[in-house]
């Protein structure tokens, strides 16, 4: 069982920054990949950003140029720095990993999110 811990929500003003962090712990088998996701009430969760074992990168268009996504594999851990952030950027980020096991499955693990508030 793969357990995520988030860090580094708050509040910022816009045009701001703010850093996330999320550490992977417990996997028996391979991570292939972790993001950040987010969700607002009556919305559906949208990927923000992801990075896999291989370092390639993927952004939602709306944060291309403003964020930006860094992993380090032996350590499991993924970081989203986040700039330039705008009231649209509110919202409960979560920290997502993709586990496959000696059978090639995949397996999907969240943190339990941390709040993202940008206003003034």
């Amino acid at each position: 069982q793969v357990q995520l811990v988030e860090s580094g929500g708050g509040l910022v003003q816009p045009g701001g920054s703010l850093r996330l962090s999320c550490v992977a712990s417990g996997s028996r088998f391979s991570i292939i990949a972790m993001g950040w996701y987010r969700q607002t009430p009556g919305k559906q969760r949208e990927l923000v950003a992801a990075i896999t074992h291989g370092a390639t990168t993927n952004y939602a268009d709306s944060v291309k140029g403003r964020f930006t996504i860094s992993g380090d594999n032996a350590k499991n851990t993924i970081d989203l720095q986040m700039n330039s952030l705008q009231a649209e950027d509110t919202a409960v980020y979560y920290c997502n990993a993709v586990e496959v096991d000696n059978r090639w499955s995949q397996r999907d693990y969240w943190g339990q999110g941390t709040q993202v508030t940008v206003s003034s």
